[in-house]
Protein backbone atom coordinates (compact mmCIF):
# COMPACT_ATOMS: atom_id res chain seq x y z
CA UNK A 1 0.00 0.00 0.00
CA UNK A 2 1.01 3.56 -0.83
CA UNK A 3 2.10 6.06 1.91
CA UNK A 4 -1.09 8.05 1.91
CA UNK A 5 -0.37 11.85 2.03
CA UNK A 6 -2.52 14.43 1.81
CA UNK A 7 -2.13 17.32 -0.90
CA UNK A 8 -3.91 20.48 -1.90
CA UNK A 9 -3.79 21.59 -5.38
CA UNK A 10 -5.25 25.23 -6.02
CA UNK A 11 -6.51 25.40 -9.11
CA UNK A 12 -7.77 21.90 -10.12
CA UNK A 13 -10.94 22.00 -12.26
CA UNK A 14 -8.74 21.86 -15.71
CA UNK A 15 -5.39 21.90 -17.19
CA UNK A 16 -2.02 21.17 -15.36
CA UNK A 17 -3.96 21.41 -12.10
CA UNK A 18 -6.58 18.94 -12.81
CA UNK A 19 -3.99 16.58 -14.63
CA UNK A 20 -2.19 16.60 -11.00
CA UNK A 21 -4.89 16.01 -8.72
CA UNK A 22 -5.90 12.76 -11.42
CA UNK A 23 -1.85 11.91 -11.05
CA UNK A 24 -2.00 12.03 -7.33
CA UNK A 25 -5.34 10.16 -6.86
CA UNK A 26 -3.91 7.51 -9.07
CA UNK A 27 -0.95 6.90 -6.65
CA UNK A 28 -3.62 6.71 -3.87
CA UNK A 29 -3.03 10.05 -2.08
CA UNK A 30 -5.70 12.62 -0.47
CA UNK A 31 -6.41 15.53 -2.15
CA UNK A 32 -7.64 18.83 -1.40
CA UNK A 33 -8.57 21.29 -4.62
CA UNK A 34 -9.28 24.39 -4.81
CA UNK A 35 -11.05 26.17 -7.84
CA UNK A 36 -13.43 28.59 -8.60
CA UNK A 37 -15.97 26.44 -10.22
CA UNK A 38 -16.02 23.11 -8.13
CA UNK A 39 -15.28 19.58 -9.35
CA UNK A 40 -18.03 16.79 -9.41
CA UNK A 41 -16.15 13.34 -9.00
CA UNK A 42 -16.91 11.12 -6.76
CA UNK A 43 -13.58 9.53 -5.03
CA UNK A 44 -13.22 8.67 -1.81
CA UNK A 45 -9.56 10.56 -1.28
CA UNK A 46 -10.83 14.22 -3.11
CA UNK A 47 -12.34 16.40 -1.53
CA UNK A 48 -13.72 19.51 -4.04
CA UNK A 49 -13.71 23.31 -2.49
CA UNK A 50 -15.11 25.93 -4.34
CA UNK A 51 -12.87 29.25 -3.05
CA UNK A 52 -11.24 31.81 -5.03
CA UNK A 53 -7.94 31.71 -4.20
CA UNK A 54 -6.45 34.61 -5.56
CA UNK A 55 -9.31 37.16 -4.30
CA UNK A 56 -9.48 35.53 -0.65
CA UNK A 57 -7.21 33.71 1.38
CA UNK A 58 -7.24 30.28 1.32
CA UNK A 59 -7.05 28.91 4.84
CA UNK A 60 -7.53 25.15 4.71
CA UNK A 61 -6.92 24.52 8.61
CA UNK A 62 -10.49 23.05 8.68
CA UNK A 63 -10.33 20.22 5.82
CA UNK A 64 -6.19 18.95 7.08
CA UNK A 65 -4.52 18.52 9.85
CA UNK A 66 -0.82 18.69 7.67
CA UNK A 67 -0.29 18.88 4.30
CA UNK A 68 2.14 16.67 2.30
CA UNK A 69 2.17 19.26 -0.45
CA UNK A 70 0.55 22.30 -2.01
CA UNK A 71 0.39 23.44 -5.74
CA UNK A 72 -0.54 26.39 -6.85
CA UNK A 73 -2.14 26.66 -10.66
CA UNK A 74 -3.59 29.81 -11.51
CA UNK A 75 -2.37 31.46 -14.29
CA UNK A 76 -2.61 34.26 -17.07
CA UNK A 77 -1.44 34.49 -20.60
CA UNK A 78 -2.37 38.17 -21.95
CA UNK A 79 0.07 38.58 -24.42
CA UNK A 80 0.04 42.29 -26.29
CA UNK A 81 2.61 44.94 -27.37
CA UNK A 82 3.70 47.22 -23.73
CA UNK A 83 1.91 50.36 -25.62
CA UNK A 84 -1.26 48.28 -25.32
CA UNK A 85 -1.22 47.41 -21.43
CA UNK A 86 -3.00 49.00 -19.19
CA UNK A 87 -1.98 49.71 -15.10
CA UNK A 88 -4.99 46.97 -14.62
CA UNK A 89 -3.56 44.76 -16.92
CA UNK A 90 -0.51 44.57 -14.73
CA UNK A 91 -2.24 44.34 -11.69
CA UNK A 92 -4.86 41.55 -12.17
CA UNK A 93 -1.51 39.25 -13.67
CA UNK A 94 0.15 40.10 -10.82
CA UNK A 95 -2.39 39.55 -8.26
CA UNK A 96 -3.39 36.01 -10.36
CA UNK A 97 -0.06 34.92 -10.56
CA UNK A 98 1.95 35.97 -7.50
CA UNK A 99 -0.05 37.23 -4.66
CA UNK A 100 -2.75 34.59 -5.23
CA UNK A 101 0.31 32.39 -4.18
CA UNK A 102 1.84 34.29 -1.57
CA UNK A 103 -1.13 34.37 0.48
CA UNK A 104 -2.54 30.96 0.20
CA UNK A 105 1.25 30.22 1.07
CA UNK A 106 0.61 32.04 4.04
CA UNK A 107 -2.57 30.86 5.12
CA UNK A 108 -1.25 27.41 5.11
CA UNK A 109 2.24 27.38 6.18
CA UNK A 110 1.22 25.77 9.64
CA UNK A 111 -0.31 23.05 7.80
CA UNK A 112 2.92 22.37 5.50
CA UNK A 113 4.79 22.65 8.62
CA UNK A 114 2.88 20.13 10.84
CA UNK A 115 3.58 17.48 7.76
CA UNK A 116 7.07 15.31 8.34
CA UNK A 117 8.32 16.80 5.15
CA UNK A 118 6.91 19.03 2.73
CA UNK A 119 6.66 19.95 -0.92
CA UNK A 120 5.23 23.32 -2.49
CA UNK A 121 5.05 23.11 -6.37
CA UNK A 122 4.78 26.87 -8.09
CA UNK A 123 4.16 27.67 -11.62
CA UNK A 124 6.47 30.18 -13.49
CA UNK A 125 7.27 30.85 -17.28
CA UNK A 126 9.84 29.94 -20.04
CA UNK A 127 9.81 34.06 -20.53
CA UNK A 128 11.21 35.18 -17.61
CA UNK A 129 14.42 33.80 -18.19
CA UNK A 130 14.29 34.23 -22.26
CA UNK A 131 13.22 37.38 -23.17
CA UNK A 132 9.73 37.07 -25.64
CA UNK A 133 7.90 39.62 -27.67
CA UNK A 134 4.56 40.67 -25.51
CA UNK A 135 5.22 38.79 -22.87
CA UNK A 136 6.09 41.98 -20.69
CA UNK A 137 3.23 41.68 -18.00
CA UNK A 138 3.42 38.18 -17.86
CA UNK A 139 7.12 37.38 -17.49
CA UNK A 140 7.07 40.12 -14.79
CA UNK A 141 4.32 38.46 -12.90
CA UNK A 142 6.22 35.39 -13.32
CA UNK A 143 9.50 36.78 -12.37
CA UNK A 144 7.85 37.20 -9.20
CA UNK A 145 6.94 34.01 -8.51
CA UNK A 146 10.37 32.74 -9.35
CA UNK A 147 11.51 35.20 -6.30
CA UNK A 148 9.17 34.14 -4.02
CA UNK A 149 10.28 29.97 -5.05
CA UNK A 150 13.95 30.96 -4.25
CA UNK A 151 13.63 32.93 -1.28
CA UNK A 152 11.06 31.28 0.52
CA UNK A 153 12.91 27.88 -0.71
CA UNK A 154 16.07 29.39 1.75
CA UNK A 155 13.52 30.68 4.65
CA UNK A 156 11.09 27.43 5.21
CA UNK A 157 14.52 25.00 4.49
CA UNK A 158 14.68 21.88 5.82
CA UNK A 159 11.21 21.25 6.88
CA UNK A 160 9.75 22.48 3.52
CA UNK A 161 10.77 22.04 -0.20
CA UNK A 162 9.96 25.01 -2.62
CA UNK A 163 10.28 24.67 -6.35
CA UNK A 164 8.96 26.16 -9.71
CA UNK A 165 8.42 25.07 -12.92
CA UNK A 166 8.47 27.03 -16.05
CA UNK A 167 7.00 25.87 -19.14
CA UNK A 168 6.66 27.60 -22.38
CA UNK A 169 3.04 26.83 -24.33
CA UNK A 170 1.17 23.63 -22.92
CA UNK A 171 -1.88 22.29 -24.76
CA UNK A 172 -4.49 23.44 -21.78
CA UNK A 173 -7.72 25.18 -22.29
CA UNK A 174 -6.02 28.80 -21.15
CA UNK A 175 -3.45 28.36 -24.14
CA UNK A 176 -6.86 27.17 -26.38
CA UNK A 177 -7.03 31.08 -28.37
CA UNK A 178 -2.70 30.19 -29.61
CA UNK A 179 -3.76 26.37 -30.60
CA UNK A 180 -7.73 26.73 -32.28
CA UNK A 181 -6.41 25.26 -35.21
CA UNK A 182 -4.15 22.55 -37.54
CA UNK A 183 -1.89 25.99 -38.61
CA UNK A 184 -1.25 27.67 -35.24
CA UNK A 185 -0.92 24.56 -33.44
CA UNK A 186 1.74 23.32 -36.18
CA UNK A 187 3.53 27.07 -35.94
CA UNK A 188 3.44 26.84 -32.02
CA UNK A 189 5.31 23.04 -32.40
CA UNK A 190 7.74 24.48 -34.90
CA UNK A 191 9.26 27.20 -32.75
CA UNK A 192 10.28 24.21 -30.19
CA UNK A 193 13.52 22.49 -30.68
CA UNK A 194 11.52 19.29 -29.92
CA UNK A 195 8.54 20.21 -32.32
CA UNK A 196 5.82 19.76 -30.15
CA UNK A 197 4.11 21.66 -27.74
CA UNK A 198 3.79 21.19 -23.74
CA UNK A 199 0.96 18.24 -22.64
CA UNK A 200 -0.61 18.72 -19.25
CA UNK A 201 0.09 15.18 -17.98
CA UNK A 202 3.27 15.94 -19.20
CA UNK A 203 4.10 19.23 -16.95
CA UNK A 204 2.09 17.09 -14.33
CA UNK A 205 4.42 14.29 -13.94
CA UNK A 206 7.02 16.98 -13.04
CA UNK A 207 4.92 18.64 -10.77
CA UNK A 208 4.12 15.31 -8.93
CA UNK A 209 7.82 14.34 -8.53
CA UNK A 210 8.42 17.49 -7.42
CA UNK A 211 5.75 16.79 -4.14
CA UNK A 212 7.37 13.20 -3.72
CA UNK A 213 10.04 11.76 -2.02
CA UNK A 214 12.08 10.80 -5.23
CA UNK A 215 13.00 14.73 -4.99
CA UNK A 216 13.49 14.81 -1.21
CA UNK A 217 16.76 16.41 -2.30
CA UNK A 218 15.91 19.58 -4.71
CA UNK A 219 14.35 22.90 -3.45
CA UNK A 220 14.90 26.32 -4.62
CA UNK A 221 14.77 25.36 -8.17
CA UNK A 222 13.41 26.56 -11.45
CA UNK A 223 12.86 23.58 -14.01
CA UNK A 224 12.50 24.79 -17.43
CA UNK A 225 9.78 22.32 -19.48
CA UNK A 226 9.69 24.50 -22.24
CA UNK A 227 10.39 21.48 -25.28
CA UNK A 228 13.77 23.49 -25.54
CA UNK A 229 12.97 26.90 -26.86
CA UNK A 230 14.31 28.44 -24.14
CA UNK A 231 18.22 26.78 -24.01
CA UNK A 232 18.52 25.74 -27.65
CA UNK A 233 18.35 26.98 -31.49
CA UNK A 234 18.06 24.59 -34.43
Amino acid sequence: MPDLKTFAVIGDSRGIGEAIRLQLLERGHRVIGVSRTGVTTAHENYQSLIFDAVAHPCDLSNFAASLNGLVYCPGTIRLKPLKGLKREHFLEEFEVNALGAVQTLQSNAKLLQNADAASVVLFSTVAVQTGMPYHTSIAMAKGAVEGLTRSLAAEWAPKVRVNAIAPSLTDTSLAEPMLSNDAKREAAAARHPLQTVGSAAGLASLATWLLGSEAAFVTGQIYAADGGIGSLRK
